[in-house]
């Protein structure tokens, strides 16, 4: 809190105002770091779309903050790092989710994805499966790896039956 306060040439008691603890202020500098996923892309296919939309949400996931953010919550107590969890949510879960929504649903219109395939299920898989495997198994998301990702889980699974 010492150094933000004389970054900002400020005493530490403003500081202490703004951000009430040193766990929030820097949720909110990792929040307000994090890069921002607001559109989703439309390259003409579903599983274009989604190899886009991975290869961003990976470049979130590993950016500067992502990686400050992930340092954070594995030196933090579970009370602190509930509070860090929320910036990972809001910041790039519930965006990504929303953006999936986006690609499943014009993919639904175009005929290309199978009309019950947009339910919180389908929804919840990519962001799920980046997570775990980030988690698990230390994985960086290599593109091959969002291939394959795409290409055996979400395509398959979207894909309307065919008669």
């Amino acid at each position: 809190m010492e150094g933000v306060a004389a970054g900002a040439q400020t005493g530490k008691a403003a500081v202490y105002r703004r951000w009430p603890s040193k766990e929030d202020l820097v949720a909110d500098a990792l929040q307000c770091g994090l890069p921002r996923l607001e559109e989703a892309p439309d390259l003409g296919s579903v599983r274009e779309d989604l190899l886009e939309l991975c290869r961003r949400a990976r470049e979130a996931m590993f950016s500067r903050p992502g990686f400050a953010l992930r340092a954070v919550i594995h030196e933090c107590d579970p009370v602190q790092a509930e509070r860090f969890h929320g910036v990972i949510f809001e910041g790039v879960v519930e965006p990504a989710i929303g953006l999936i929504r986006e690609i499943v649903t014009r993919g639904i219109e175009r005929s290309e994805v199978r009309a019950d395939a947009a339910n919180s299920y389908v929804f919840d898989a990519i962001p799920a499966m980046m997570m775990y495997r980030s988690k698990v198994y230390a994985s960086e998301w290599s593109d091959r790896d969002i291939e394959e990702m795409i290409d055996r889980l979400m395509v398959p699974l979207l894909r309307p039956a065919t008669d």
